[in-house]
């Protein structure tokens, strides 16, 4: 994945294994829970590019919520800052190699940022 690339989608649902198997005989898409990550089922598109996340509904996470890969968190950041965005949440490690955080832009929409080598296989 380069800068800019959408990399990863996380989908609010109420109920994980219900949702799991909607979206397993609706898409296709292989869904797991990958070890630490219990509770977080994981899906993989058929074309092994897309992938993202099964996430509990909360007031805070209501709506699918999309990840741009970028090179560097903190200079995100601080560019997004500089021009009108919010941060929603700063900087957290994933694992030892990657990390993300959450900003709104100037009109509100909420945006991940990943930075950083997955070390997990959904």
């Amino acid at each position: 994945m380069a800068h800019g690339d959408i990399t990863h989608i996380d989908i609010p649902v109420s109920d994980l294994a219900a949702a799991s198997g909607f979206y397993s005989t609706l898409f296709g898409w292989r869904i797991a829970e990958p070890p630490g990550f219990e509770g977080y089922p994981m899906w993989q598109a058929p074309n092994q590019i897309s992938g993202g996340g099964l996430a509990p509904r909360s007031a805070e996470f209501s709506q699918p919520r999309s990840y741009v890969e970028v090179d560097s968190i903190d200079d995100t950041v601080a560019l997004a800052r500089a021009n009108g965005a919010s941060v929603l949440m700063e900087k957290s490690p994933i694992s030892e190699t990657s990390w993300w955080a959450v900003i709104a832009d100037p009109d509100g929409n909420v945006i991940g940022l990943y930075e950083g080598v997955t070390d997990v296989d959904a």
